[in-house]
């Protein structure tokens, strides 16, 4: 893969992740798309990685240029054969180049994936505090359903109760109209 390629991996993988966990667990959207930004953030940071581990690879090269080679003195007529030494230690000297210039320009690619992977922290933080902020609304409406909830088992358990004692003592329904639970009135029942 190329760092367009790479680029485009890490957009694409983020946003399917938003549609597949979207998909799947709508109610928590907001932490779908905080988790699809780390995650991007996280495949970016790989992606800058993967560059700085392999910065002799010629995809970072911008026009393919050749590395740089050492002559070779051995072939030289009469002290060619003295001049063995320097070549291998001019190879090396080369091969030192080459890498460096391998490594500076792998660097700004690599620079590339780690800002925007640095932008993705960044917006992470508001939406963390939205998606929380979010989760604290949904569980306080919770929590006050419940509560309404309870409140109306409560008022039901009461009148079931009440219904009951006029049954145990034998009280048929409607001969006192104040014992009766509101609502429970009938037209022969009125005072």
């Amino acid at each position: 893969m190329n760092r367009d390629e790479l680029r485009i991996l890490s957009w694409v993988t983020a946003a399917i992740f938003v549609v597949v966990a979207g998909v799947w667990r709508p109610r928590r959207l907001h932490w779908t798309v905080l988790g699809s930004v780390l995650l991007f953030a996280a495949l970016n940071v790989g992606a800058g990685i993967y560059v700085l581990n392999h910065f002799e690879d010629p995809r970072w090269s911008p026009g393919g240029e050749p590395p740089l080679s050492a002559p070779s003195f051995a072939g030289t007529p009469v002290v060619g054969q003295f001049l063995g030494p320097l070549d291998s230690a001019l190879n090396g000297v080369v091969g030192g180049v080459n890498e460096f210039l391998a490594f500076k320009r792998a660097l700004p690619i690599s620079l590339d994936f780690l800002a925007a992977s640095g932008w993705a922290l960044l917006v992470s933080f508001p939406l963390a505090i939205l998606a929380a902020s979010v989760s604290f609304a949904v569980a306080r409406r919770r929590t006050a359903d419940f509560a309404r909830y309870r409140a109306t088992v409560d008022v039901l358990q009461d009148e079931l109760e009440q219904v009951k004692r006029q049954i145990s003592s034998g009280n048929a329904a409607g001969t006192d109209p104040a014992s009766v639970p509101r609502g429970q009135l009938t037209a022969t029942d009125s005072p």
